[in-house]
């Protein structure tokens, strides 16, 4: 079996002594090697390197994840990456078809290629890798970074609010971080939690708002986390923008990009004080002075902006040499070099989701200035667990349910009462059902995982129509296999899970779609919101993501044929909503029930048919294929 072992990028300095002015491609071709020595051999080549991981969600355990068969690119983004999937992936990265690496980065006979080669990710293989990584480069000259939603996804990062992540980010060794979903707990609670981070937060676009500015109330709040949240009261920047840090006698300067539409996309009320933005105009300012009084030999854009975002941010911004992005969730084996302005080149990549990969960034100061880039998938199967890591996931496992965790924002639901004095790992390992087929979320319009949550939705309410946030987080769980408690939480475990049914016209429900289509399909990458199409249940619609907003949905009909119409009116049941909020059951509690219920006397859930929409003018792009509904 042969593929391509690593991706590395080498790229020339030019005059200005930009690290990514002028480029050259070096594709390494070699026996694919299942072993941890081959695999995991990475000599540094060059003289600093950076880890980076992103979007884990919390995720302690290994994990299947299958990445998606859809991810539409419209316009100009149409073929490019991270818009090819399956073959289409694989044939612009000299990936080989059946091998390890097409398991890692496709969808491509998932499942069988999920049986042969094991989970992925797990925190106590990434301290087992990140050690080796930095062995090999030399622990002086290595540091780590994360892009963020790294302390949400999973029951016990809910229950903890957090701290079990932040406890697992101090023994991961990371330096220096970034945000999205951590401003999904309380403010209180996230400045807690970067209190008790090691490492360094940094987030350039967040500012606080003018009238908190005005507020005793917010200097308190600020003076009790040791000024965290109001690092520059002149600019009402609350958080620390750049870093500059010394590795090996040289100076990399990292500049923070938390997720710029946070307060959209998330409650605003968890967050009071703050705004959010790509703010470009400030991060071009940000970049010159740090060029021009910091001098650093390398300017790192650490992002959550999601990875479009990143791409047209890196065509319009000087001074940045490589962007470590997140959010999308794209895993990424090679980098994207895009052109600046001033016609040197910006490096832009994404590494994965779940903690299925490390990427690498081997900078190269002396001599030929370059950069070599490797994204590393994780298999469980050829890593030894840390046991140090190890450890500290058992504890954290170990925590007994207690009055004092908090599952949700509605005071009703605060304590489940009938977990209380039960460990978590109990709690989390109950078998629910066996699966019927493959349960996964990723994709831009319908999973199977999205489709059972609907159903149990409408089961719950006795709806017409079942509406689920398009979430990219949550694993996989293979045909056949039991669902767990703990396989719900991580489709589920959020702040704000509490469900809703109320009475809906045609023209409301028309229209949020519209609104998430557009999020998801705008042509400007920086008006989409970086989500996948909001999951929909007991209606079918057909849909053109070229099209401009409220011009995309052509047709909508109910599960009997019946045509919604703009005032007609209809019972829906949905969660996860960002403004005012029912005080509904959580969204883990309904679906657990529902699958208890309804499986059969094998213990099997079976889902009775599955939601996908009608897609027009879509059916020769290269970021979709195998699609099991209409393509028109």
């Amino acid at each position: 079996m042969t593929s391509r072992r690593s991706f590395l990028k080498l790229i020339g300095a030019a005059a200005t002594g930009s690290l990514a002015a002028e480029y050259a491609c070096l594709w390494q071709q070699k026996a694919y090697a299942e072993t941890l020595d081959q695999l995991y051999n990475l000599p540094l080549a060059g003289d600093v390197r950076i880890l980076h991981t992103t979007d884990i969600h919390a995720q302690l355990l290994p994990i299947y994840f299958r990445e998606p068969n859809v991810n539409l690119g419209i316009g100009s983004a149409e073929g490019k990456l991270p818009h090819r999937v399956g073959h289409a992936l694989l044939d612009s990265t000299d990936i080989h078809e059946g091998t390890i690496e097409s398991y890692a980065f496709t969808y491509l006979d998932f499942n069988a290629n999920a049986r042969k080669y094991g989970k992925m990710g797990g925190v106590a293989n990434l301290a087992t890798l990140y050690k080796q990584l930095r062995q090999q480069a030399g622990t002086d000259r290595v540091l780590t970074l994360d892009g963020g939603d790294l302390w949400q996804g999973s029951a016990t990062s809910l229950w903890t609010r957090g701290r079990d992540m932040v406890e697992v980010s101090n023994l991961l060794g990371i330096d220096i971080m970034t945000g999205h979903w951590e401003f999904t707990y309380h403010q209180q609670e996230t400045l807690s939690n970067i209190q008790a981070f090691n490492g360094e937060f940094i987030a350039q676009n967040v500012r606080i708002k003018e009238d908190s500015l005005f507020e005793d109330a917010y200097y308190e709040m600020a003076e009790e986390f040791d000024g965290i949240g109001l690092y520059d009261e002149d600019s009402g920047i609350p958080f620390k923008p750049y870093t500059i840090r010394e590795v090996a006698g040289h100076r990399i300067a990292v500049v923070g990009q938390a997720f710029p539409r946070t307060a959209n996309a998330n409650p605003q009320g968890f967050i009071p004080d703050w705004t959010f933005g790509i703010r470009e105009d400030e991060l071009i300012e940000l970049i010159d002075q740090i060029n021009d009084d910091e001098s650093p030999d390398a300017l790192i854009l650490l992002s959550h902006n999601g990875m479009d975002v990143d791409l047209k941010l890196a065509s319009r911004v000087n001074g940045i040499d490589a962007i470590l992005g997140g959010h999308t969730h794209d895993g990424i084996p090679i980098p994207v070099e895009v052109n600046t302005p001033d016609g040197s080149s910006c490096l832009v990549t994404n590494a994965g989701t779940n903690g299925k990969f490390v990427g690498v960034l081997d900078i190269r100061m002396r001599d030929e200035k370059g950069m070599a880039y490797h994204l590393l998938p994780v298999f469980d199967s050829l890593l030894e667990s840390d046991p140090d890591m190890s450890g500290l996931v058992s504890s954290l496992r170990s925590q007994i349910y207690q009055d004092s965790v908090v599952e949700s924002r509605a005071p009703a639901h605060k304590v489940h009462p009938a977990r209380l004095g039960i460990r978590y790992e109990e709690i989390l390992s109950e078998r629910l059902a066996l699966a019927d087929r493959t349960l996964y979320r990723r994709g831009n319009f319908m999973g199977t995982w999205d489709q059972l949550i609907c159903d149990a939705l409408i089961h719950e309410y006795d709806a017409q129509i079942a509406l689920s946030p398009g979430f990219r987080w949550g694993t996989t769980v293979l045909a056949g296999d039991w669902i767990t408690m703990e396989d719900v939480m991580t489709q589920t475990a959020m702040t704000y899970g509490e469900t809703y049914v109320q009475e809906m016209t045609g023209e409301t429900l028309l229209t949020i779609l519209e609104s998430v289509a557009d999020n998801l399909f705008d042509p400007d990458p920086y008006l989409q919101a970086g989500g996948d199409m909001a999951r929909v249940s007991g209606m079918h619609y057909s849909i053109d993501p070229s099209k401009p907003l409220l011009e995309r949905i052509t047709e909508a009909l109910l599960g009997n044929g019946e045509s919604i119409t703009a005032d007609g009116t209809y019972v829906v049941a949905g969660w996860g909503v960002v403004g005012d909020y029912p005080d509904g059951r959580l969204i883990w509690d309904i679906v657990r029930d529902y699958l208890i219920s309804e499986r059969d006397d094998d213990n099997v859930i079976r889902i009775p048919k599955m939601h996908h929409p009608t897609l027009i003018g879509v059916s020769d792009n290269p970021g979709i294929k195998d699609y099991e509904g209409i393509l028109a």
